[in-house]
């Protein structure tokens, strides 16, 4: 039981994107866990609204995207659901925080940060303004580039797959703009392969991106609070750590904290923070790297959002510095609240 007041906590999960299956499991999570420490908790599904306890039972047993809860076809389809949900549901507004475990499109982007913001809503998590950054990895990228922060060279603008090879080389990894858990995400080594990737990766007429491939170990490191938290060394079973990888269980070997030298790991959380500051974050983020095999650390992306399920890596993360998931959760809940508390109060007035 928490030894402070009980929080009332809305647990913002779900949502309209290619990532949903990953939101529902994350805030499932969240919420058992934050009723595990005595606050009082609903679950809102963004896209559809709240979740009977018996749903998020069967989310959490069912694991990533088997106990989906399909999103109805909008009355409107130029109305966001997620927008509507927010709007009308005032379990929202009678909270002291929102949780936002969402991923990917209108939960991540600063869509629905944007919505929290102009009703008044105390978050946790990043602003609009940083969601939007990280979200768009050219954008990201021009923003490391600009901080001399190393990332791998990329394109982005579809692109003939001779024009990518002559670039970038071979192979090379195709994705989405804005995009996460490696939805759509292809590794090409071929110009034919390149060409077959963008139209994957351009699913739906999202903007793609090409990015050149970077072999060497793969590490992530997690924010909290302005601080870094251990380093974790990822090792999928399969030469790209693919959707599978994050959210499969055996698919990787995930060690926290890593086992580096002390003086490659400060480097790594260094890097990381400048990142986190960059680009704007608050609360809580997570930031991927590559080290080659010369040492050098090349920045991969930001996480606004990390994934918080069973088999997330910040959770990982966290419990390696001592933090136990129900506390990571209830820390992270503060920190929207005390946000939410410093901003000034709307009047009406006008300037």
């Amino acid at each position: 039981m928490s030894r402070r007041t009980p929080l009332r906590v809305a647990v913002l999960l779900g949502g309209s994107s290619e990532e949903r299956g990953v939101a529902l499991a994350s805030g499932c999570e969240v919420a058992a866990a934050l009723r595990s420490i005595g606050h009082r908790v609903v679950s809102i599904d963004s896209a559809v609204g709240p979740l009977s306890p018996d749903r998020e039972q069967l989310i959490r047993a069912s694991g990533i995207g088997r106990a989906e809860i399909p999103v109805p076809a909008p009355r409107n389809p130029h109305v966001l659901p997620d927008a509507a949900v927010i709007a009308r549901e005032p379990a929202l507004a009678d909270s002291d925080v929102v949780f936002l475990a969402l991923h990917g499109g209108a939960g991540e982007d600063g869509t629905i940060q944007t919505l929290l913001e102009v009703s008044g809503i105390a978050y946790a998590g990043s602003g609009p303004v940083g969601c939007a950054l990280a979200m768009n990895k050219d954008i990201t990228k021009r923003l490391l580039r600009d901080a001399l922060i190393a990332t791998a060279d990329w394109l982005a603008e579809p692109a003939p797959g001779e024009a990518v090879a002559e670039r970038l080389g071979l192979p090379v990894i195709v994705k989405p703009v804005s995009g996460g858990s490696s939805v759509r995400l292809v590794l090409a080594g071929s110009i034919a392969e390149v060409d077959e990737a963008t139209a994957i990766a351009g699913g739906g007429g999202d903007s793609v991106m090409y990015e050149q491939y970077l072999s060497g170990r793969e590490f992530t490191v997690g924010i909290l609070d302005g601080e870094a938290l251990p380093v974790v060394e990822i090792e999928p079973v399969r030469e790209l750590f693919d959707f599978d990888c994050k959210y499969e269980q055996g698919m990787a070997i995930e060690t926290a904290p890593a086992r580096i030298p002390r003086e490659l790991a400060r480097r790594l959380q260094s890097s990381a923070l400048r990142v986190h500051r960059v680009l704007g974050l608050r609360h809580f983020s997570r930031v991927d790297f590559i080290v080659d095999e010369r040492g050098r650390a090349w920045c991969l992306e930001a996480n606004a959002l990390p994934g918080l399920t069973s088999n997330s890596l910040l959770p990982k993360a966290a419990r390696a510095a001592g933090i136990e998931f129900p506390e990571l959760c209830e820390r992270i809940c503060r920190l929207g609240l005390e946000a939410g508390a410093r901003r000034p109060e709307w009047t009406g007035a006008v300037a």
